[in-house]
């Protein structure tokens, strides 16, 4: 068995909603071979009432309910020490998720994602402790658990070992700021669609040549915020 690299810690309020999808597929598997680990810690088991109350109205009026400072701290002071020093709380308001956080990520060896719900965790929480907020988009979701496991897809699928070519990694999609180009196999043609001619050519230096050149021109028309990041980065 492989030693793990990689220690995700979540906290949540709903822990059966893990492992989940991240059971499956590549990732399912470099978790059963030890490539990386996943832990969670419920919440409400550090309520104090018999009501397993974890929220509570917010100071200042408002809608909604906060999730209690007391009650996720002790929550977080439960977890071992090399888990608290890399902590996330997933939160529409945080830094959006890309490639690169997701390798920074992938690095950090052991981290903690935090999952909020009601209108957020109190923000002495995150003060506190020194907690980074991410954002998987400009939307809202209903907690955070759904947003952790795109979060631990995207770093997991980085570590070492766990995709079968470490090309794969090279030419996907935002790295070097560029969308991947299309991938084509058989049948040769399909309803009346043939494959590109120059990827049957067996010219490398023309294929490569091809795939950037697609890729450059997805990416200018599909998301030209991208394009013009990669046209700095020349």
């Amino acid at each position: 068995m492989s030693t793990t690299c990689f220690n995700a810690h979540i906290l949540t309020l709903f822990p059966d909603m893990f492992p989940g999808p991240l059971a499956h597929s590549v990732v399912g598997r470099a978790l059963d071979k030890g490539i990386w680990s996943l832990s969670t810690t419920n919440i409400r088991d550090f309520a104090t009432d018999n009501h397993k109350t974890v929220d509570d109205t917010p100071y200042g009026g408002g809608a909604g309910m906060v999730m209690r400072a007391d009650i996720v701290g002790h929550a977080i002071e439960s977890l071992p020490q090399e888990a608290k020093k890399t902590i996330y709380y997933l939160s529409p308001r945080g830094k959006t998720l890309d490639q690169a956080k997701a390798n920074e990520i992938a690095k950090a060896g052991n981290v903690t994602l935090l999952c909020g719900h009601y209108e957020g965790v109190d923000a002495r929480v995150l003060d506190y402790y020194n907690v980074e907020e991410l954002s998987i988009g400009d939307y809202v979701l209903s907690g955070g658990e759904i947003a952790a496991h795109v979060v631990l897809d995207s770093v997991v699928r980085l570590l070492p070992g766990v995709l079968g070519s470490e090309e794969s990694l090279v030419n996907e999609s935002f790295e070097n700021s560029l969308l991947e180009h299309s991938h084509y196999t058989r049948p040769l043609v399909w309803n009346g669609l043939s494959v590109p001619e120059v990827l049957l050519s067996g010219h490398h230096a023309n294929i490569d040549a091809y795939r950037l050149e697609e890729s450059q021109k997805l990416t200018e028309a599909r998301r030209p915020d991208l394009w013009q990041k990669a046209q700095k980065i020349k």
